[in-house]
């Protein structure tokens, strides 16, 4: 199953943080709070995060530098990071957070609806991409086990041949939800948010066309996805 996504929420000032949980709360998942760089860095080394929301000035190591360090880890390199700026120093510095690995760069005061409606689509590709690992994890330990031991309490096919219909059923489903989501952001022209979509969505090829090569008599059958260019 699932879990609720976490969100990582840096800044160093106390009402900010407050102000974040009260507008994220509506969205029911778990917010985690880091008051300056370095302990958002530490919360990065054992949690996994569907996005962050980073403050630029903050005393120490500053937005920019902690973006820096995130992006410079294999295992967060590509946690999406949303800056957030109380000062707007021109076209420069929007740049400059781009640069540092932002997807997006929103100044305060910010409307509360529309920084909601941001971070929830990317819990929402988190969610996706987390169901895409079950199944490919599930694929890999039937496939090792030889479809037939019938023992994770998930599946119990009797042949191989069910063990491969039942996983593509539950990769349907999941390609399924990956479509809508991705028409819905083709209204949204949120780039970052589409190019994050397709990634999924070329996750979820591979994960079928290696589900399509088992079949029998792979190569005339296969069923295509609908890629994104």
């Amino acid at each position: 199953m699932v879990q609720k996504a976490k969100i990582l929420l840096v800044d160093d000032r106390p009402e900010n943080l407050l102000a974040l949980e009260a507008i994220l709360s509506a969205l029911d998942q778990t917010l985690v709070r880091a008051s300056s760089g370095e302990e958002a860095l530490k919360a990065l080394l054992t949690d996994d995060f569907a996005v962050i929301l980073l403050d630029v000035q903050m005393p120490g190591m500053d937005g920019f530098e902690t973006a820096a360090h995130i992006k410079r880890r294999e295992r967060t390199r590509d946690i999406p990071i949303i800056f957030l700026t109380a000062i707007n120093h021109g076209p420069h510095h929007t740049f400059r957070g781009y640069a540092a690995g932002a997807v997006d760069y929103i100044s305060k005061p910010f409307d509360p609806w529309v920084l909601r409606a941001k971070v929830s689509v990317f819990v929402e590709l988190y969610m996706k991409n987390c169901q895409l690992r079950e199944q490919a994890s599930l694929l890999r330990l039937q496939l090792e086990s030889g479809g037939h031991s019938g023992r994770t309490g998930v599946l119990e096919p009797q042949e191989p041949a069910g063990l491969l219909a039942e996983l593509s059923a539950r990769l349907a489903a999941v390609e399924e939800q990956a479509e809508a989501l991705s028409k819905q952001l083709d209204e949204s022209a949120d780039a970052a948010a589409v190019a994050t979509a397709a990634h999924l969505e070329r996750k979820l090829t591979g994960l079928r066309r290696a589900l399509d090569a088992l079949e029998p008599g792979a190569g005339s059958g296969a069923s295509p996805v609908p890629s994104q260019s």
